[in-house]
């Protein structure tokens, strides 16, 4: 199935939840965590492919967009972690290796960024891997 446009923003807002989710599963977003975020989202996930957004900008800026959404209203590890997984689950032709590959850098990096990983973050990271085999 190809992707499209629409379905690959939606990829992105996915992984803006999911990574807050990483990042939030201790009690808060540090700002390591953030700048761990848009560090690797300017680094990596911009060269990923050439979908862009309505606005004609790059698809992936909506990680940050919404990753910053969410630490302005809060919402917990798991809901967002849960929203991701649907997503998956009914997107898997979303997720190439490439993606999947640097789904799990990314969630990693954000965990390790501020004290290393915690047992709430290598948790969620588990799931994540088990997730995406």
């Amino acid at each position: 199935m190809k992707n499209t446009a629409r379905t690959m923003n939606m990829l992105y807002e996915s992984l803006g939840k999911l990574f807050y989710a990483v990042a939030i599963s201790d009690g808060s977003v540090h700002d390591k965590e953030w700048t761990k975020v848009k560090e690797i989202v300017k680094e990596d996930w911009l060269y990923v492919d050439d979908f862009t957004d309505r606005y004609g900008t790059d698809a992936a800026n909506q990680i940050e967009i919404v990753f910053d959404g969410l630490m302005e209203y809060g919402r917990s590890s798991e809901d967002c972690y849960e929203e991701f997984k649907d997503f998956y689950n009914e997107h898997p032709h979303a997720f190439s290796e490439e993606i999947k590959s640097l789904t799990k850098k990314t969630a990693g990096a954000i965990a390790n960024s501020f004290a290393g990983k915690n047992k709430s973050e290598l948790v969620i990271l588990a799931k994540i891997e088990l997730l995406l085999k």
